[in-house]
């Protein structure tokens, strides 16, 4: 009893571990759950900070630089209203993640009310002590879309 007790506890333990998340993954998950947050409170001075000054952002209807992204959170002509993320996947390879996370963003665009789903692709690069977000690309995608991890 006593082994078959030590055996499942260490199978347990095992399969934990496998799901578990790295911390530096708790890290950039929360970072993008805050740039969510940032986005929809127009907080153009947080964003400005975590934004490399060389970012590109892909959205349906073009492509820009940071400048471009900040002044358009600001000003409103696109508001992030609300991110309900409904999946995330996380790969770190040296300095440089990728998160993935699966989105619908509820959004006012030249002042129509949007709420689409996407996948949002953002690639991170660790700066000093710091995630700077190097890239974030938006792809529609059907409400039944998954990230595989």
């Amino acid at each position: 009893m006593k082994k078959a007790l030590l055996i499942l506890s260490i199978s347990f333990m095992t399969i934990s571990g496998v799901f578990a998340q790295t911390n530096t993954e708790k890290e950039l998950i929360q970072l993008s759950m805050d740039k969510w947050q940032w986005m929809s409170d127009k907080d153009v001075d947080k964003l400005d900070k975590l934004f490399d000054s060389k970012a590109k952002f892909v959205h349906m209807s073009g492509t820009w630089k940071k400048d471009e992204e900040l002044d358009i959170i600001k000003t409103g002509r696109i508001w992030y209203k609300k991110a309900t993320v409904k999946d995330t996947a996380v790969e770190i390879s040296g300095n440089t993640s990728i998160v993935w996370n699966r989105i619908t963003l509820d959004a006012v665009v030249r002042e129509q009310i949007a709420v689409t789903e996407f996948t949002v692709t953002e690639v991170y690069q660790k700066q000093g002590k710091d995630w700077k977000l190097l890239a974030l690309t938006f792809s529609s995608v059907r409400d039944t879309h998954q990230i595989k991890h």
